[in-house]
């Protein structure tokens, strides 16, 4: 049977060191994948309103964006990004409402997944040697 430290036992809510953190990706195979860098792009998207702009925020070319945006698009069977053409007020990107929805449950995945395991990796943070 695990040990449970006195925090859990206490009931008290227990919390990550600053540094420790959990990365979550999904792998759907032969289709493609999510995770934090795919999500933080889409979300930068959605608050930018711009490939271009998001994929600066990340210091990443807009070719690389439009990449990864371009395989979300064919990882789902709707759009998770809507273009528009440029023009004399230039284009622009928007989430589509399952691109919101899509955010939103990788959030929600990932916010469960770390209360599941924040025993476990505060375990093993207290294990970590000292930098």
């Amino acid at each position: 049977m695990p040990r449970k430290s006195n925090a859990t036992r206490a009931g008290t809510k227990q919390s990550l060191p600053k540094d420790a953190r959990l990365t979550l990706r999904l792998d759907f195979e032969d289709i493609g994948r999510l995770g934090p860098g795919k999500v933080r792009l889409l979300e930068l998207l959605d608050e930018h309103g711009s490939i271009s702009a998001a994929g600066r925020a990340m210091d990443m070319s807009y070719r690389r964006a439009w990449q990864l945006i371009d395989e979300l698009n064919r990882t789902f069977t709707d759009d998770l990004v809507k273009t528009q053409q440029g023009g004399v007020r230039g284009g622009g990107a928007v989430l589509t409402q399952t691109g919101k929805d899509i955010l939103h449950a990788y959030r929600a995945i990932e916010k469960k997944a770390l209360k599941a395991a924040a025993a476990e990796i505060a375990v093993i943070a207290r294990a970590l040697a000292k930098p």
